[in-house]
């Protein structure tokens, strides 16, 4: 287990341990899930954005009203 102490302003410094498995460096985003008392945290992939739009491209055909009434109550 590796610990970190928590400043009054809130921060926290990711121990270089943890920096290092996670492959963690300067810019990088973490995600924050609480269950209850737990916290578990992860590295977030930087956005790929020509991906995303590649992406979208091919969703545009179920972007109808149809598409909505049908799927209104899942």
């Amino acid at each position: 287990m590796v610990l970190a102490k928590l400043t009054t302003k809130g921060q926290v410094t990711v121990p270089k341990e943890v920096r290092e498995k996670l492959r963690l460096k300067a810019g990088d985003v973490l995600a924050y899930e609480v269950d209850g008392n737990t916290a578990h945290i992860r590295k977030l992939e930087r956005f790929d954005a020509q991906w995303h739009d590649a992406l979208s491209a091919n969703l545009e055909e179920w972007n109808s009203r149809e598409d909505e009434e049908a799927f209104r109550d899942l």
